[in-house]
């Protein structure tokens, strides 16, 4: 593990972890940010919410740099508003892939999130969405979903959970995409290889800073490529079984600002 002070890169997931509940950010978590600014390290956001659903998020955090979306498949600039690299899940193969999970479990419920930075969330009858404060837009059936480029299809089931539901896709879409769990209540399919660590790598890279000068933090198992490319993961007190598992340390959740002890513990006097 590098020394605490050989952090550049502070790489935080967004729901479950930086925000609360209620999709806000503490007064101690900024404080915190702005340490980090103020030490000269960066905050990248790295999230499975498409980049026009990060926009707003950014303006609050007074970002305007990059930040990594779509589960991996976007690295946005904030600065100029557009897409620096991203990727597509082919229509064909997700609906594919759905064939195959519905074959399995019986009928499931779908989203999509569109490419782009105007991109929309469109939503088939029956589906709920994970977090109500998001805008989507609901279609009159499936076929609506496939009208426009997409970076993902998210999936729920009326009855399996979400490690069940996650489980038996893997078992079957094969290559034809890579499954997350991003949770709860969001199972999701995006470009097969494509993970967090993907965007990631790609936005480091672009700020110049390596993994080794990276620390990570994160609540659910899409979160575990980005630890394993990060070196150090933090894991919330909230967080998924399976990441904690594999993280390196476990901090408060993200009700009680987790993000925030570990950064003032790591920049405890910068700016300040």
């Amino acid at each position: 593990m590098a020394a605490p002070t050989a952090y550049s890169l502070i790489a935080t997931d967004l729901d479950g972890t930086l925000l609360r509940a209620d999709d806000t950010l503490s007064d101690r978590s900024l404080a915190a940010l702005a340490r980090v600014a103020a030490a000269g390290a960066r905050h990248l956001v790295v999230t499975g919410r498409p980049a026009p659903r990060v926009r707003p998020l950014l303006d609050d955090l007074g970002s305007s740099g990059l930040a990594v979306c779509g589960q991996g498949a976007q690295v946005y600039d904030a600065r100029t508003d557009r897409l620096l690299w991203s990727v597509t899940l082919d229509r064909e193969l997700a609906e594919t892939a759905l064939g195959k999970i519905e074959a399995e479990v019986g009928q499931v419920y779908a989203a999509v999130d569109q490419d782009g930075v105007d991109g929309l969330t469109l939503i088939e009858p029956g589906y709920l969405m994970p977090h109500p404060t998001l805008p989507a837009v609901r279609v009159g059936r499936r076929d609506d979903l496939w009208s426009a480029p997409i970076s993902k299809v998210l999936l729920r089931h009326p009855d399996l959970s979400d490690d069940e539901l996650a489980s038996t896709a893997r078992s079957v879409v094969g290559s034809l995409a890579t499954v997350t769990m991003s949770g709860p209540g969001t199972v999701e399919l995006q470009p097969c290889g494509i993970t967090k660590a993907t965007g990631l790598a790609l936005a480091a890279d672009h700020l110049g800073v390596g993994p080794e000068r990276t620390i990570a933090f994160g609540d659910m198992p899409n979160d575990i490529p980005m630890f394993d490319w990060a070196a150090h993961g933090v894991a919330m007190a909230n967080a998924h079984p399976e990441l904690q598992a594999v993280a390196d340390e476990v901090t408060r959740s993200n009700e009680d600002d987790g993000v925030a002890v570990v950064l003032e513990g790591l920049f405890p006097n910068a700016g300040f």
